[in-house]
């Protein structure tokens, strides 16, 4: 299982439409193969700057099969006009976890 955390600079007053945008193309993301689930997170100390951060089975299933399908291409059509600029995207594996 892998993470993608895509850090997400939005416009100057953004915000509401912005995480609406979301919530709408939360199902592309749902129904797309290997994705497990996803969540998006704001940052405290600067508000404009957000964390998608959405759990696949594989690299793979993001890169290759997520981002070719309509799916992406419907994400990108609902947030990408409150985006400041592209998102960037990483990809993490869990290293340790402890309660």
């Amino acid at each position: 299982m892998v993470y993608e955390v895509a850090t997400i600079e939005i416009k100057d007053g953004a915000a509401e439409a912005f995480e609406a945008a979301v919530k709408e193309a939360a199902p592309f993301f749902q129904r797309s193969r290997g994705c497990r689930g996803l969540k998006l997170e704001r940052s405290v100390e600067t508000p404009s700057r957000y964390f998608l951060v959405v759990t696949w089975d594989s690299v793979e299933d993001h890169m290759v099969h997520f981002r070719n399908a309509p799916e992406f291409q419907e994400w990108r059509r609902l947030a990408g006009p409150h985006m400041a600029s592209p998102p960037q995207v990483e990809h993490h594996a869990v290293a340790f976890t402890a309660f």
